[in-house]
């Protein structure tokens, strides 16, 4: 059983950065391709980032070059570097880890991009 907890959401204006956190239990952390992904009111969950456990990394078109996504496998922790926000980014966001034919998530984390 794996556990993720999400952490460092928030109200945010425009233009401005946030760093989401997902710290994960068991041991498997370090085989798990991690990911972000995101659903705004209305829409359904899209992935926006992910991360293999070799450190390769992906990106939808619509966050690339502005987030950022990295894992430290010694503290079981992922993160999701946000800069350049725009109100288009609000929705909740929600770690996953995919590992074999399991896949987690955690509870989601609320990001508000807003003036």
């Amino acid at each position: 059983q794996v556990q993720l907890v999400e952490s460092g959401g928030g109200l945010v204006q425009p233009g401005g950065s946030l760093r989401l956190s997902c710290a994960a239990s068991g041991s498997i952390f370090r085989f798990a391709v991690m990911g972000w992904y995101r659903q705004a009111p209305g829409q359904e969950r899209e992935l926006i980032a992910a991360i293999n456990s070799a450190g390769s990394t992906n990106y939808a078109d619509s966050v690339k070059g502005r987030f950022t996504i990295s894992r430290d496998n010694a503290k079981n922790t992922v993160y999701l570097q946000m800069n350049s926000l725009k109100p288009e980014d609000t929705a909740v966001y929600y770690c996953n880890a995919q590992f074999i034919k399991y896949d987690y998530w955690g509870q989601g984390t609320q990001v508000t991009v807003s003036s």
